[in-house]
């Protein structure tokens, strides 16, 4: 069986996650400890940034390596066209979703994070203890933005970061107005990595992912709550409904000791 080493809430795993499912692939997931993990996995793939997908004796790191190595092994249910616009259209939209989507994604949400106190703690994994969650939440979102600064992750870079998905995602919904998919009228990568890449964008509300219930449709105030995006976030959540597989989560993240509610915008 396939082997996907992974971080479950890293959205370049979740871009490999939605691949495998649309292909209809049996896989395993292998959460890797940070740090140590790392270490581990460096040793057996010579990459120590997940994912990284191991078949057999063959490990090949990288979310965009990953999808071609999935065409080419199991052609079945293709996800890059044969036709040579389309072709081109797929592979440029999936390199532009990588950065756009996925890395001022990600700066977007670690701002979420900084600024929203029952947001930062709703992510902890169920078994911390009270004492921790209450420290964490404490820290003053200034204390957090000047940290941030340092590693490209201070309030302007935040700033701007939104200001740049939302001009992406109204691109997408103009895209999206006349046609059922990005590239044309069936799936492509180009689908399936701006799909599996936006959900630190906004959660999905299905059993997708390893996080609590009430996280659930939540997601980046001023871009998951903006009713401007709302048909792009309507179209993801359909394609996941079509052919993203529910998930059988590991006890590390459940909801047990969840918040009964949080407010997040």
């Amino acid at each position: 069986m396939l082997e996907l080493y992974q971080f479950e809430l890293s959205q370049y795993s979740e871009k490999v996650r939605l691949i495998l499912d649309y292909k209809q692939l049996e896989y395993r997931k292998i959460e890797v400890t940070p740090g140590v993990g790392q270490i581990e996995l460096l040793q057996k793939s010579g990459s120590r940034q997940v994912p990284v997908l191991k078949d057999g004796g063959t490990y090949v790191a990288d979310s965009t390596a990953i999808a071609f190595y999935l065409e080419r092994k199991y052609p079945e249910r293709p996800i890059i066209p044969t036709d040579s616009l389309a072709k081109g259209q797929c592979l440029l939209m999936e390199e532009w979703a990588d950065i756009s989507i996925g890395s001022l994604g990600r700066k977007a949400f670690i701002g979420a994070l900084n600024q929203n106190q029952n947001f930062r703690t709703s992510l902890l994994p169920a078994n911390t203890p009270d004492l921790v969650k209450t420290a964490i939440g404490a820290i003053p979102a200034e204390v957090l933005d000047v940290l941030g600064t340092g590693v490209g992750f201070g309030g302007d870079a935040v700033r701007e970061a939104k200001k740049s998905l939302m001009q992406d995602l109204e691109a997408l919904c103009l895209i999206l107005q006349n046609q059922p998919y990005l590239t044309g009228d069936t799936p492509t990568l180009a689908d399936l990595a701006v799909a599996g890449l936006s959900i630190l964008l906004k959660f999905p509300s299905g059993s997708y992912l390893n996080i609590p219930d009430p996280l659930k449709g939540k997601g980046i105030p001023g871009l998951a709550d903006n009713i401007t995006f709302e048909p792009f976030f309507a179209w993801r959540d359909r394609l996941y409904a079509d052919f993203r597989q529910g998930s059988s989560f590991p006890p590390t993240m459940g909801s047990s000791s969840a918040p009964t509610s949080i407010n997040i915008d």
